[in-house]
């Protein structure tokens, strides 16, 4: 379905320098498509002209923030498909500055759904969620149908830009559909800082041969995609149209203890060392506990299940960034 879904398609994404968007963009060029990347490059929020190198004359690329509505509006016409992935993602960040969050994982969703309503009825709308919009898990593994409860802001802006996609599909006849995400790990993800993805931090500690903090016990259960299969989620998701006006969850081939995930990490490293400590007050007040999600909707519906496993998954990651360190820290 895929080797012809996406030939000479115009297809944007935002946050499109980003680890997803990026990925996302060097499948999109071998399946023959004609890709426009929008990032603001905000040096916080992890895009990286680097995570393109060698595709530079093989895409177009636009430096543009999604909160800027008229720049949306013109960036949006004609083109086939929009990945909407740019976003606020840290869950500590969007606890100290809420307006922020509020603004990007908010108001900009609604321009870009407005630019797309006014400017490309026709255009097919792929938006990230996340399964911190769930919050503390009730039963597990999670399904579309579980509550939402999420413990942080970010979990609530993402929810409501979320639901802006599926109310303009319901009202206005947009094409939409949602992934919520789990915890994707993989080549090109930050790992300046720790505000992010805890898993890309820990990599750099490991890599650094530094010590790694486990909080708790680290028994809490989570799972984890490679970014190749979420790339492999979206495109499914975009070429089907059983996926239009769809919520689908992603979820890994088995929950993995935090424990289990940090002590795979340093044997693939080869290096680095871990230590158990209290949970920080700040953290444990938007711990979730257990969560894992199930996948069962999109894999009957589309097909889509993960396939690499997480010990592959973090030596593909860890052999990138050995030989494009440079780029990253």
């Amino acid at each position: 379905m895929l080797e012809q879904a996406f030939v000479k398609k115009k297809v944007l994404i935002t946050g499109g320098l980003g680890f997803i968007g990026s990925n996302l963009a060097r499948r999109l060029v071998e399946l023959g498509a004609e890709v426009l990347l929008v990032d603001s490059l905000i040096p916080a929020y992890g895009g990286n002209l680097f995570n393109v190198h060698g595709l530079e004359d093989r895409l177009k690329i636009n430096i543009a923030d999604v909160r800027d509505e008229y720049s949306m509006e013109y960036l949006v016409q004609d083109q086939d498909f929009l990945f909407n992935l740019a976003g606020q993602v840290s869950h500590i960040d969007s606890m100290r500055d809420p307006y922020t969050d509020l603004e990007i994982n908010c108001r900009s969703q609604l321009s870009i759904l407005e630019a797309c309503r006014k400017q490309n009825p026709g255009i097919y709308i792929l938006y990230a969620g996340t399964r911190q919009q769930y919050g503390r898990a009730l039963y597990l593994p999670v399904d579309e149908q579980h509550p939402q409860y999420p413990t942080d802001i970010n979990g609530v802006n993402k929810l409501a830009g979320e639901w802006y996609h599926i109310v303009y599909h319901r009202v206005h006849g947009l094409r939409t559909c949602s992934l919520r995400l789990t915890n994707t790990y993989g080549p090109r993800m930050l790992v300046k800082h720790n505000r992010q993805t805890a898993l890309g931090w820990f990599i750099r500690l490991a890599m650094d041969d530094q010590e790694i903090q486990i909080w708790g016990g680290g028994q809490q259960l989570r799972d984890y995609n490679y970014v190749d299969d979420v790339v492999e989620a979206f495109l499914l998701a975009a070429a089907n149209p059983e996926a239009t006006g769809k919520i689908f969850n992603l979820g890994g081939r088995r929950p993995v203890s935090h424990l289990e995930l940090i002590e795979s990490l340093v044997s693939v490293a080869g290096q680095g060392s871990y230590r158990l400590v209290p949970w920080p007050p700040e953290r444990q007040r938007i711990d979730i506990g257990d969560v894992y999600s199930s996948y069962r909707c999109i894999q009957e519906t589309l097909g889509w299940e993960p396939r690499v496993g997480l010990r592959e998954g973090l030596e593909r990651t860890v052999a990138f960034y050995r030989q494009y360190r440079e780029h990253y820290w």
